[in-house]
Order: C-alpha cells, then sequence, then structure tokens
C-alpha cells in the first residue's frame, strides 16, 4: 500500500523489537516498530501496542523518510533510529556505533527476508 519493501518492513520490526508487539526501549520508543509518542501521533498511531495499527504507522514513516532522501534505504534508517535532525546535521548517516550497527541489522535481516 506504502510501496515499502516487505522484506525491509520485516526487517526493521525484527531489528526494533524482535517481534515482540508489547515491547518499550528505554528511549520510550513502542510497539512492533518502536514508534516514539511524537511519530505515532503524527501517523494517527493512537493504539501503539496494537499490531496493525503500529506497523501502518511505522510503514507510513518508514516510506516518508524513504521519499525525504530520495528512495536512499541507508539515510532512512539512519533518520529512523537516530532522527532526520542528526542525519541532516552530519550531512549523512550519524557516525554513532547504535545507528551504524542497527543499519548494519537492518540490511543483513532485509537480505535474509528476501531470500526465497
Amino acid at each position: 500500500r506504502h510501496r515499502v519493501d516487505p522484506a525491509l518492513v520485516k526487517a526493521v520490526i525484527r531489528t526494533e523489537s524482535n517481534f515482540i508487539s508489547y515491547a518499550r526501549s528505554p528511549k520510550g520508543a513502542l510497539g512492533l516498530m518502536q514508534l516514539m509518542p511524537a511519530t505515532a501521533r503524527r501517523h494517527n498511531v493512537w493504539q501503539v501496542f496494537d499490531p496493525r495499527e503500529n506497523i501502518e504507522g511505522g510503514v507510513r514513516h518508514l516510506r516518508l523518510l524513504l521519499d525525504q532522501y530520495n528512495g536512499n534505504v541507508r539515510l532512512a534508517l539512519a533518520a529512523y533510529n537516530a532522527g532526520d535532525g542528526a542525519v541532516s546535521r552530519h550531512g549523512g548517516v550519524p557516525p554513532y556505533p547504535e545507528t551504524i550497527e542497527y543499519l548494519q541489522r537492518v540490511l543483513a535481516y532485509r537480505e535474509q527476508y528476501r531470500t526465497p
């Protein structure tokens, strides 16, 4: 529906929450796609632990980032993880160990999910 690679969505979910719908991060991210409260509100997600709503909001946000970065998956994922402000400040993928590891994990899982 949002023209986002299903393997990428599945890889983000695995990396973010390991498919645990009630996951909570120490920073306040919630649900399968680990939406921050402001991001959830932005995409009209009111029941963040509802898998359908959480994934819909997360995929909408991922689509927005992919559009913002002209389809550049690495930059979109970096912004998903560290925020688009961090990507702008650093002129690309921020040099944060967490973000670099995040990219590696998501991209590796995406390849696994693409393989039949």
